[in-house]
């Protein structure tokens, strides 16, 4: 497979039958919903009224797939979108978010190698750190103020967002 938005699509009848039979679709090759849907129609036309079935997905977020559907948004919404603003948004609903890219870049602060560098980050771009005096930094515990700051911020494949 390939970093792209798939399916797995099959039909009801097929797997109430004993098989899996269906294939892999790139979704990135439709312009919309129902453009696919057609497709998928045409892939099963060996039944009457093919009752699709999507049974598994990869490289887009969960809340637009279910069992029984797609959202048929997520062409708009994600697959739509440069490869860039999809990883964002692909990060933003990981890290626990519901909304669009627009929600996702306005609470995006930036990528982070881990939670401590990104706490770093925070001290250097505020200048807290140079408000103790040097000599005390070193006993500075870089670890709990970073966990501190994760209550005010989610992460998730490196890319932080803050929670408000």
């Amino acid at each position: 497979m390939n970093d792209n938005p798939s399916v797995y699509v099959g039909t009801y009848a097929k797997y109430n039958s004993g098989s899996i039979e269906g294939a892999w679709i790139d979704l990135s090759k439709f312009n919309s919903y129902d453009d696919f849907i057609d497709h998928c129609n045409e892939l099963h036309k060996d039944e009457s009224d093919p009752e699709l079935m999507f049974q598994d997905f990869e490289n887009f977020p969960e809340s637009y797939y279910s069992e029984s559907g797609l959202n048929p948004d997520l062409w708009d919404q994600f697959i739509n979108l440069a490869e860039h603003e999809r990883e964002l948004l692909q990060a933003y609903h990981d890290a626990g978010f519901e909304g669009g890219i627009d929600e996702a870049e306005d609470s995006f602060i930036g990528c982070y190698k881990d939670d401590e560098d990104f706490a770093w980050n925070m001290l250097e771009n505020t200048g807290d750190l140079n408000s103790i005096p040097e000599h005390l930094q070193c006993y500075f515990d870089l670890g709990k103020y970073a966990r501190d700051l994760m209550y005010d911020h989610s992460s998730a494949g490196g890319y932080y967002f803050t929670n408000y």
